[in-house]
């Protein structure tokens, strides 16, 4: 039992290298994604807004603007791994929302019905967003970068 323990210790810690490298992975895909969601939102203010008015979203104009800017810049902030946290959290409630809002009957049927849930269109970037923010990074991004360079003086603080 104890040689299995050992096995199993070694492993894991070899499994963790590709913690980053997935992330990083997460990062690239999930933020294009949002890139080009957003870009096509910016493109098409106008339907977005018509939209979410129809959805009966408070202040739709205003909501379609932040809405496609947050995926837009969000998605290269994503990419580049700058603020990942703080962006993760931004696109995890944006996610609920347009599930609270476009999709409720996929929202509530998460235990009931988990395919509805997981097969609506919010659920991969809110997956995606949620493990940002739980996970950060990575290794390879900016905000590990700027950790690294600024250690000393944060330490200072």
């Amino acid at each position: 039992m104890k040689k299995l323990l050992e096995v199993y210790a070694k492993f894991a810690a070899l499994a963790s290298y590709l913690q980053s490298s997935f992330l990083l992975v997460v990062r690239l895909y999930w933020g294009w994604q949002l890139v080009q969601s957003g870009w096509g939102k910016l493109h098409h203010l106008d339907k977005i807004t018509d939209y979410f008015t129809s959805l009966n979203i408070p202040l739709p104009a205003i909501s379609a603007h932040f809405v496609s800017g947050l995926e837009f810049v969000g998605g290269l902030l994503l990419i580049v791994g700058l603020g990942s946290r703080l962006i993760g959290l931004m696109l995890t409630v944006n996610m609920l929302v347009a599930y609270w809002t476009a999709d409720r009957e996929a929202l509530f049927a998460v235990f009931s019905d988990p395919g509805k849930f997981y097969n609506a269109d919010p659920y991969t970037f809110l997956f995606a967003a949620a493990m940002v923010l739980v996970f950060g990074a990575g290794l390879f991004s900016l905000d590990a970068l700027l950790k690294r360079r600024y250690r000393g003086w944060i330490e200072k603080q």
